[in-house]
């Protein structure tokens, strides 16, 4: 594995880390060796060069975990050109901003994608390519490029946020930032050549596109898998010998919710979480499901990649923590002056170092408010990432999410945050999944506003009876929710998330 101190590399040098004859990708369309994955990538990145022949232009892809898209990240840095990944379940219109933002010379897809485009989706300049023109590349294209001599600091790579909030906007990551992002995620999770990891997350998301690149700087074997429901995820964990999985928190209680055969939860060696925090109910499950395995809370967001991580060992006495900085992580919490709190103070988490992002692309003003410089405490100083993310830090240097200070509730004078509502919510008897909301309330500013999915062994009465009667037990009563609603199940992000700025605006009282 490559070593911490070493210097970053063009990100397409990652198809050589393994050793040669050593499997680095497999799937439905078979397996690629790490000396073949080499090749693949020299004559995708011939017919890229060749197809769009400026230096720096941008090759959108917009296609499921298939071959083609695995490969594009390191074929477009071979290329010199600058990877836009788009996530899959977008439509049309939301393809076409992500087209004109980035200027895009080249979308490659899948025909029934590229069949839903309208007329003035794809901007002049921008041609199409189906996914069976790359393959044929990969297969048998008659030039080949070496590895390439990029710069760290050279953009590799555009990918744009979900857009909950607006319009998505486009980060902008270097070779460096994929690269140490790779190393880190590597060393942390303790990934060898042995190891085989199971691609759940969109390729278009930094932690699903990580965990490609995290498995080849460690040398091990990348599966990606489509999947419909979680049978599909433990057919495939069976049939490849899955020793690592990543998710969100949905997926993960998705997941639980079904039975797995003992020999293939036996196998599992690391189960990594980001996007949410895991809830103390369901860390317990993930542990007596899944016993052989180590669970890796994590915290990031795509300006810096990720930020910290729970070591495993400390995940049982502190199931609510994002843990400690990665590897190439300077994590400071900062008061709005930019002083550093002090222990259990809430304060905004600021991310500073080499992960960093260059900001967003062609947005100078977004820029300016998420990449600021670093607080004087900062040991790298630079341009850091003002995560808007409330937390604290205790005495042992452990870090624990507070919320977003723009998605906290405002009630009757108190800032609530709706993570403390919500995991003390699942705590209750047949709760699965909760969301607390704020919403207008003429005498407190905002009342809290419950959404809930329970298993549904118990009537709703009854469940939102033991429910008030819990929280009554734990939270103070200006925290107390004003309305609880029961629902069959939450709207979800492209990535899997739950969209919690859809549920504000379809919540009424």
């Amino acid at each position: 594995m490559t070593s911490l101190d070493s210097e970053p590399q063009p990100i397409d040098h990652l198809c050589r880390e393994g050793t040669a004859d050593a499997i680095a990708l497999e799937g439905r369309f078979g397996t690629l060796s790490y000396a073949e994955l080499d090749a693949a990538v020299g004559r995708l990145a011939a017919w890229l060069a060749q197809t769009v022949p400026q230096t720096g232009g941008r090759v959108a892809s917009w296609m499921g975990k298939t071959r083609l898209a695995c490969l594009m990240p390191l074929a477009c840095a071979r290329a010199g050109l600058v990877h836009v990944p788009v996530n899959p379940l977008l439509k049309h219109m939301q393809v076409a901003h992500i087209l004109a933002d980035s200027g895009a010379r080249l979308l490659t897809g899948t025909k029934s994608r590229l069949d839903t485009l309208e007329a003035g989706n794809v901007p002049q300049g921008c041609d199409l390519a189906a996914e069976g023109e790359g393959e044929a590349a990969i297969d048998g294209w008659r030039d080949f490029l070496p590895p390439s001599s990029a710069g760290p600091d050279e953009l590799a790579a555009i990918l744009y946020t979900s857009g909950s909030t607006g319009r998505p906007k486009g980060v902008m990551l270097s070779h460096a930032n994929l690269w140490l992002g790779a190393v880190s995620v590597a060393h942390y999770l303790r990934l060898s050549p042995q190891d085989r990891t199971l691609c759940l997350l969109p390729l278009s998301f930094d932690y699903g596109q990580n965990q490609l690149l995290s498995t080849w700087a460690a040398g091990g074997c990348a599966v990606p898998l489509d999947y419909l429901t979680p049978r599909d995820v433990m057919k495939a964990a069976s049939k490849y010998d899955i020793t690592t999985l990543a998710g969100v928190p949905p997926l993960w209680v998705q997941l639980t919710e079904h039975p797995w055969p003992p020999e293939t939860a036996a196998r599992l060696k690391r189960l990594t979480n980001s996007g949410g925090a895991l809830t103390r109910p369901l860390v317990k499950r993930l542990q007596d499901m899944f016993p052989q395995a180590d669970i890796y809370p994590m915290y990031g967001l795509t300006e810096a990649f990720r930020s910290t991580y729970l070591d495993p060992s400390l995940v049982s006495s502190h199931p609510d923590s994002m843990g400690k900085a990665i590897p190439f992580a300077e994590i400071l919490v900062v008061r709005p002056d930019g002083s550093l709190t002090v222990d259990d103070e809430p304060g905004e988490l600021v991310h500073a170092g080499p992960l960093v992002a260059k900001g967003y692309w062609q947005d100078a003003e977004r820029t300016a408010e998420r990449f600021r410089p670093a607080p004087p405490a900062s040991l790298y100083g630079g341009i850091a990432v003002w995560s808007g993310d409330m937390v604290r830090r205790d005495a042992e240097g452990l870090l624990y999410f507070v919320g977003r200070d723009d998605a906290m509730i405002k009630s009757a004078g108190n800032r609530i945050s709706p993570t403390e509502i919500e995991e003390v919510a699942v705590q209750s008897s047949d709760i699965v999944e909760a969301v607390a909301l704020g919403t207008p309330d003429e005498r407190l500013g905002a009342a809290i506003a419950l959404l809930l999915r329970q298993r549904g062994d118990i009537e709703q009465g009854q469940a939102e009876h033991m429910l008030k009667e819990h929280l009554k037990a734990q939270l103070p009563n200006f925290m107390q929710p004003k309305y609880i609603r029961f629902v069959e199940g939450f709207p979800r992000n492209p990535n899997g998330k739950i969209d919690r700025v859809k549920l504000a605006q379809e919540f009424r009282p």
